[in-house]
């Protein structure tokens, strides 16, 4: 038995691997990685695997990236962790100060968490907590998008729409409310993106209509749902949904866990709406912006929660008011984690890292665009360097696979004999690279999807 033959065995006998049927692993191979270098993962066994979807979309700028890793190694030599109630440290501050000078205007305030289902507990609690505070606690209800992920914890999973993830769990759940996505797959017959989104905006006025007066807050994922399936929307629904929570007095949270930084082509994927009256401004600003993945290059875990001074100014108060914001994490605003972002954030500042993204965008979208034509095919769609196609039993009809025969799984293990990794979402072929991937990496990856979408349809 070879060296990475019996780590298999190892991990098989000790480690139980998340979103994992570990039944699967029977058949399916578990792939032990020794190291990493730019965009590929080199395993115990010596072969190279290209990382097509970043590490479950956190990697940025390539697997041991020397300056992020620099950063970390010496502020290893100072601070590692410290208690951050009651105590501050350098990397924290800068970091928050340099998130709130990048982030969209009128977010003033920061609260660190470690990944990014608790970014969203805090934004949840937060704003219930806000009414709370103002003396609305008959505001206690959330409303989310059909089709959207927000996160496995019971909160974030409570405003999440993937059956896949909710149904186990449901008796634990919370209700929420749901409006119907702006996905764009969701077109009429000679309707464009902008007008299903325009269509699904009037059916949130109608919903808010019956239900502002109990609501907290309305949580997105800014133009690509990820986790539902790659679903994307038009911008336009950011600004009329910007405008509808004004209008109604109801919060909007921004969960940019997946899209933020750089991977829609802007920083935030909230810069893209377009402004409802001329002269102003493009981009809309939400009460909460949760931000995380990205956040570190892929370093390290930490989450940030972006909120506006009036929602700070509902805590602030005497001790016994009783008005303080309840949460923690004993690695919240850990220093290493915080120098890894501010590493992550020199990168941007000193490289034309948006300027790239484009371009290898456009490389991406011309390089798939033949898929469109294949008689499996429904739709292939992106947004800056996230990129889906979707694959169905009748194209006419989008009629999809049955869900057991599991043909996104050929696909995956048809890319993996190619050295790409990919992990489609059910019967969606995806990917999201590395910001550090090459053309002629594209090339590699595009033609495992297109040999993949051939072997599930098979």
């Amino acid at each position: 038995m070879n060296s990475a033959d019996d780590f298999i065995r190892r991990d098989l006998a000790a480690i139980w691997h998340p979103c994992t049927q570990m039944h699967d692993h029977e058949t399916v191979p578990l792939l032990p990685i020794a190291r990493g270098h730019g965009a590929w993962l080199i395993g115990m066994d010596g072969r190279r695997h290209l990382d097509a979807i970043s590490s479950w979309w956190t990697n940025l700028f390539g697997h041991a990236e020397p300056r992020i890793a620099a950063a970390i190694a010496t502020q290893t030599q100072t601070l590692e962790q410290v208690i951050f109630a009651g105590f501050t440290h350098a990397p924290a501050v800068e970091l928050a100060e340099r998130l709130l000078a990048l982030a969209p205007p009128g977010l003033a305030r920061v609260f660190y968490a470690d990944n990014g289902s608790s970014a969203v507990e805090v934004a949840l609690k937060m704003s219930f907590h806000y009414w709370r505070n103002q003396g609305h606690g008959e505001r206690r209800r959330f409303i989310a998008l059909s089709g959207g992920y927000h996160g496995e914890t019971l909160g974030a999973l409570a405003v999440s729409d993937t059956g896949l993830y909710r149904e186990a769990y449901a008796p634990l759940l919370f209700e929420r409310l749901l409006a119907p996505s702006p996905d764009a797959y969701d077109c009429l017959p000679g309707e464009s993106s902008e007008g299903v989104a325009l269509r699904r905006l009037d059916a949130l006025r109608a919903l808010l209509e019956r239900h502002a007066h109990e609501v907290c807050a309305l949580i997105i994922e800014p133009l690509v749902q990820c986790a539902g399936g790659m679903r994307m929307y038009h911008p336009r629904y950011l600004s009329g949904l910007r405008a509808l929570c004004d209008q109604f007095d109801v919060h909007l949270i921004a969960d940019e866990i997946a899209v933020g930084f750089g991977r829609t082509g802007t920083l935030f994927a909230c810069e893209q709406a377009p402004p409802l009256n001329t002269g102003a401004a493009a981009g809309i600003t939400p009460d909460f912006l949760c931000l995380s993945k990205g956040l570190t290059g892929g370093f390290m875990p930490l989450a940030a929660v972006l909120t506006a001074q009036r929602v700070y100014d509902a805590f602030y108060a005497e001790y016994n008011a009783g008005k303080a914001f309840l949460h923690s994490h004993s690695y919240a605003g850990n220093p290493l984690a915080c120098r890894a972002a501010l590493a992550t954030l020199d990168i941007f500042r000193d490289e034309p890292v948006l300027e790239r993204n484009r371009t290898l965008a456009a490389y991406l979208a011309a390089r798939l665009a033949p898929l469109a034509d294949h008689p499996h095919v429904a739709e292939v769609r992106q947004t800056g360097l996230i990129a889906a196609v979707e694959v169905v039993a009748d194209k006419a009809t989008r009629t999809p696979y049955p869900a057991h025969e599991r043909r996104g799984l050929r696909a995956r293990l048809d890319a993996l004999s190619r050295g790409v990794v990919l992990r489609p979402l059910g019967e969606v072929i995806y990917t999201m690279p590395p910001y550090c991937t090459t053309p002629e990496e594209i090339d590699l990856i595009v033609d495992a999807i297109a040999s993949g979408v051939s072997v599930a349809c098979r």
